[in-house]
């Protein structure tokens, strides 16, 4: 025990413990979490799932190794969920081993809603079998089994799996790296390897559910085992469960592969994995973000560059991609030479930026880019358009001096803030991410930009979270997460300082004393990946989008051949003026063309017959079925030209 951790009281040790809220309070040597939250109150003894002492985590019935900075653990907090939920992978796991004692355990982690566990049956699995799966698992948390933890040697942890080739491979990387010991946490009857911690009890699980199953690789290489992977979700209480149930019905109806393809937005290939095809009404929809995007560009300073996608590898040595991100990189040889389609923009920029010496007079220099990024992702990884291989990013280099830092994140944040909180109304949450262990540069360069940043969050009058130690090596950062109609959380915008390109790709500038200063780059994106976030707002908006970036904004629908004409005329002026009109006039009942211009989401539709024509109106319902009634045309137009003006 560090004797810098404890002092002595007579003959007795005594810990201080430091709260959430700054106080302090002494508690004798050998005080488990369970007492000190019981010495707390009731309540919260009860909520508590498992303990944090500085930046280990620990289980509520293990004594406090020493002082430090403690906090307990509940299901509200992502750190009580990734304990409650490991707990409920381990539940999962002994009610295999009882029901199917050939089952070979490999490894269960916790995913962003849940869990799931790796196991070789030797089979595939059949829905009966998940069936049977859950039974057992209510029994083991109505048997309420004390859950313990245990150390051991690690050779003698080898010895409790003589038939499990997947456990026995773990302990012997484990062995490689050094590891002399091992721990295991105890249920019942059932043992597995586990860093922990967990939960005090399987009956604190009230409710959980298996939510899928599907079949997976050892280690994710295919050329290995094939295992069966069984997801699940655990909760607290039954009512959280249906809840959560409720939500993933909603994200299924929202899964934004199925509605691009039912809106004929994008679709896949096999023959390009990972590379999405945008139809003509997804392809209105990018290039709307796009041009959305430029016009803010032209407002805020930015210089629109396109770049190469192929470049040599002596430039990705010399920004370090070559050594720290190759296996990420599209190789290919020409004339004997290693080239690479870019992953990512920033070291272009540089080759830009160094065209020629720059004064200090000449900075801020802000590029913006649009081009096309590959980044060679696992098969397995690869979901719809928000994990792809090939993508755009709107992706923005600001090369500053350093006293220029805080107005430059200042405009980012405010680009941020509009984007992402007045057009598109999501909610953000702020990260300042700090200096992480290894880190390029000094101390004092890095305290002195992390103050910049915080400054500038707070002249913002932004709330932020600290990630202590979660900043690039390269730099500090400022992270956001953005959540959509949901409750999910999507990292998205980002904006990074870094010290090691400019440093890697010599970029200057000429002070006013006439000396060389290396710049500083801002690494900056609003939406981030544009294949991405189309994937986010399809989801977040239902396919209903909003008028200013829907494909089909306006269907005229006529009721006989007699009113076609009318209709053109109608579609042209719309067209004219920038709107998105086309015209249904098939010889098909009126209900059926509303339904249907319904279901492809069209904002408006308008019917038009003899009334209409004589009045030159037309009768105005929305995709929601609200039905406005009789309108002049031009009103209409005027009408909707301002709400696609106003971005509603």
């Amino acid at each position: 025990m560090p004797k810098e951790t404890v002092k002595k009281e007579g003959k007795k040790e005594i810990l201080t413990l430091t709260f959430p809220d700054g106080t302090k309070k002494e508690f004798p040597a050998g005080t488990t979490g369970k007492a000190v939250a019981e010495s707390i109150g009731r309540r919260l003894a009860e909520a508590s799932l498992a303990v944090k002492l500085d930046t280990q985590l620990l289980d509520l019935n293990l004594s406090l190794p020493n002082s430090g900075k403690f906090s307990l653990l509940t299901f509200d907090s992502a750190e009580g969920k990734e304990v409650f939920w490991h707990s409920g992978a381990h539940v999962l796991a002994q009610a295999v081993t009882k029901l199917y004692p050939q089952a070979k355990l490999t490894i269960g982690p916790v995913t962003e809603d849940g869990f799931y566990y790796d196991i070789d049956f030797g089979r595939p699995l059949v829905p009966e079998d998940v069936q049977k799966i859950e039974e057992a698992m209510a029994e083991v948390v109505k048997k309420d089994y004390i859950i313990t933890r245990e150390e051991l040697p690690l050779a003698q942890a080898k010895k409790l799996f003589p038939k499990n080739k997947y456990k026995l491979e773990l302990l012997d990387e484990l062995a490689k790296q050094g590891e002399k010991t091992v721990s295991l946490y105890h249920q019942g009857d059932f043992f597995d390897l586990c860093r922990g911690p967990h939960l005090p009890s399987t009956g604190k699980i009230k409710a959980f559910k298996l939510t899928k199953f599907s079949a997976a690789y050892w280690r994710g290489d295919q050329q290995r085992e094939q295992l069966q992977r069984i997801y699940g979700v655990a909760f607290q209480e039954k009512k959280q469960l249906e809840e959560y149930l409720k939500r993933i019905e909603e994200a299924e109806k929202r899964n934004h592969r199925k509605i691009i393809h039912d809106l004929d937005l994008a679709y896949f290939h096999e023959y390009a994995p990972g590379a999405p095809f945008f139809l003509t009404k997804g392809t209105i929809i990018y290039n709307t973000l796009i041009d959305f995007l430029r016009k803010e560009y032209q407002q805020r300073g930015y210089q629109e560059v396109i770049t190469p996608q192929l470049y040599n590898k002596k430039l990705w040595e010399i920004s370090g991609h070559w050594e720290h991100y190759k296996e990420n990189m599209f190789i290919v040889k020409i004339e004997g030479q290693e080239h690479s389609l870019k992953p990512m923009n920033c070291p272009s920029h540089c080759l830009i930026y160094n065209r020629d010496m720059k004064s200090y007079k000449d900075l801020p220099l802000r590029i913006a880019d649009f081009c096309a990024l590959h980044r060679n992702e696992f098969s397995g990884t690869l979901t719809g358009l928000v994990r792809v291989r090939k993508f755009a990013q709107d992706d923005g280099h600001i090369f500053c001096r350093f006293d220029q830092i805080e107005e430059e994140v200042l405009g980012v944040l405010n680009f941020i803030k509009y984007v992402w909180n007045d057009v598109f109304n999501f909610k953000l949450q702020y990260y300042l991410s700090t200096r992480p262990e290894k880190a390029l540069g000094t101390k004092e360069l890095w305290d002195k930009a992390e103050g910049i940043l915080a400054h500038a969050l707070k002249r913002a009058g932004i709330s932020y979270l600290i990630k202590a130690g979660d900043g690039a090596f390269y730099g500090p950062k400022i992270d956001i997460d953005i959540e959509d109609a949901l409750g999910r959380k999507w990292q998205c915008p980002t904006c990074q300082l870094d010290f090691n390109l400019p440093e890697r790709f010599n970029t200057q500038y000429i002070d006013t004393d006439g000396d060389k200063q290396t710049c500083v780059m801002i690494h900056r994106a609003i939406l981030g990946s544009l294949e991405r976030f189309f994937g986010i707002i399809t989801e977040h908006y239902a396919g209903k989008f909003p008028l200013w970036l829907s494909p089909e904004q306006v269907r005229i629908l006529t009721i006989a051949d007699r009113h076609i004409e009318y209709a053109k005329s109608l579609a042209e002026k719309m067209k004219s003026q920038g709107i998105r009109a086309e015209i249904d006039e098939r010889n098909q009942t009126m209900n059926y063309k509303i339904r249907e211009a319904q279901l492809k989401q069209v904002n408006y539709i308008l019917v038009v017959g003899d009334k209409e024509l004589a009045e030159q109106t037309v009768n105005v319902r929305t995709r929601d079925n609200q039905v406005k009634g009789m309108q002049k045309a031009d009103a209409f137009i005027k009408e909707i030209l301002k709400e696609v003006i106003d971005k509603k």
